[in-house]
């Protein structure tokens, strides 16, 4: 009965070192995809250009042509520039978030709207009152799939003012993985 014992003992310790050691593989392949690319994603862009954008007759995507950081979010094929950010394109499932803020001079509006897949999200908005600058920001955590895409769009009949001091900006993270 005692050796019956000490050999299911021993049949049952072995079988619990196999599981172990699969157990460690998958929690080694798991941090290694954590830690990987697909935890790396950040863009932070301002437009940058000298002067007044708009206002035009239509809704237009704004293009962010300083670019301080990019990691894993920049698509070429979405942007007229390969040093600017259009178009912002989920290269991950995940939580992400996205904050904006635009500057004008308060004798026109201006009217700022987060996008993602050509819907509207959240806005920021100026209304014409008055001869000074003024700033809007707004922002939104978003649950992205791979290939969702997330921009910024200048309302029709408004516009928005950048300059050197790079005032008008949108910025982008993945906060964590699905």
């Amino acid at each position: 009965m005692f050796i019956l014992l000490c050999i299911d003992v021993s049949s049952r310790q072995k079988e619990i070192e196999t599981k172990l050691r699969n157990t460690q593989r998958e929690m080694e392949v798991l941090k290694s995809q954590v830690q990987g690319k697909s935890n790396k994603v950040v863009f932070g862009a301002s437009i940058s250009v000298g002067g007044n954008i708009g206002p035009f007759n239509t809704h237009t995507t704004l293009i962010y042509k300083k670019v301080y950081v990019n990691t894993g979010s920049f698509n070429p094929a979405a942007a007229k520039l390969i040093t600017a950010i259009r178009i912002f394109t989920a290269p991950v499932r995940g939580v992400y978030y996205f904050s904006f803020s635009g500057h004008n001079h308060s004798s026109k509006p201006m009217g700022l709207q987060l996008m993602k897949n050509g819907g509207y999200v959240v806005t920021s908005y100026n209304h014409a009152a008055g001869n000074h600058y003024e700033a809007a920001t707004n922002g939104m955590t978003l649950q992205l799939e791979v290939g969702d895409q997330v921009y910024m769009r200048l309302v029709q009949n408004t516009w928005i003012f950048d300059n050197m001091h790079n005032l008008s900006t949108f910025i982008g993270l993945l906060l964590f993985p699905l």
